[in-house]
């Protein structure tokens, strides 16, 4: 029997419209459609990861990583393709998403908590924990507007972190935080995609810690898959290409 698969993305295609190009109040004034352009960000796109794997994902700017991270977290949508994750549950740790800026950091941790599909009994089981490892002190119960960036991505970290899902989907968010941080989040990065069971995929411009933590490299370019493979050979292409 094969390796059963954890994440299928098939010809997967996302494009979004660019509105910076005309003014509001002239469209208005004239009544007109006002055209926009629209920007294809991932461009039938396909791979599949095997249950346990950890899929870093490189490419440069632009790319379309981010967008078909969120994607598959189920905050965008696609407009072609699909996406399965076999019944799994899925979690994104990505800086700046999701918080409510006038909730406290402890109301957040509720709220996020519920949005990746822990029930209420479950988030308030695990709110100790998690308090305890972003260690914001007092200002849990701040509103999260009140934040440092720094906090603001503890917050986020320890909220994914010891809310364990089946998939998690990092997006560039091992550089967080002080050195003493960085130090306690990369650890607990280890130690959560160690698992055997557990999928995950990473974006960054890290060659090191990809190097360091992943299985395979998936190099997205201008939104299309440019190769898929082993670690070292991938790496060393898109390195070749990006020099």
């Amino acid at each position: 029997m094969g390796q059963k698969i954890a994440i299928d993305v098939k010809d997967l295609r996302i494009s979004y419209r660019c509105l910076k190009s005309f003014s509001i109040k002239r469209s208005l004034l004239h009544f007109k459609k006002a055209k926009a352009e629209v920007h294809e960000a991932v461009r039938g796109v396909s791979f599949s990861v095997p249950e346990g794997e950890i899929l870093g994902i490189v490419g440069k700017n632009g790319s379309g990583k981010s967008t078909m991270l969120r994607a598959i977290a189920g905050i965008f949508s696609p407009d072609e393709g699909t996406i399965d994750l076999h019944g799994k549950s899925v979690s994104l740790l990505s800086i700046g998403v999701g918080f409510q800026k006038k909730l406290s950091g402890r109301e957040n941790i509720l709220l996020s908590g519920m949005l990746l599909g822990f029930s209420e009994e479950q988030v308030r089981a695990k709110m100790d924990e998690i308090i305890e490892f972003a260690g914001l002190g007092k200002f849990i119960d701040m509103p999260v507007k009140t934040y440092s960036s720094g906090m603001h991505s503890k917050l986020a970290f320890a909220i994914t972190a010891i809310l364990e899902s089946d998939i998690m989907l990092i997006d560039e968010v091992l550089s967080v935080g002080d050195a003493k941080f960085k130090k306690k989040s990369y650890n607990k990065m280890k130690e959560l995609i160690s698992k055997e069971d557990r999928t995950v995929l990473i974006v960054s411009h890290s060659s090191q810690t990809l190097r360091k933590l992943c299985t395979s490299i998936l190099w997205l370019h201008d939104g299309e898959v440019k190769m898929q493979g082993d670690t070292e050979e991938v790496l060393a292409a898109y390195e070749e290409f990006m020099s």
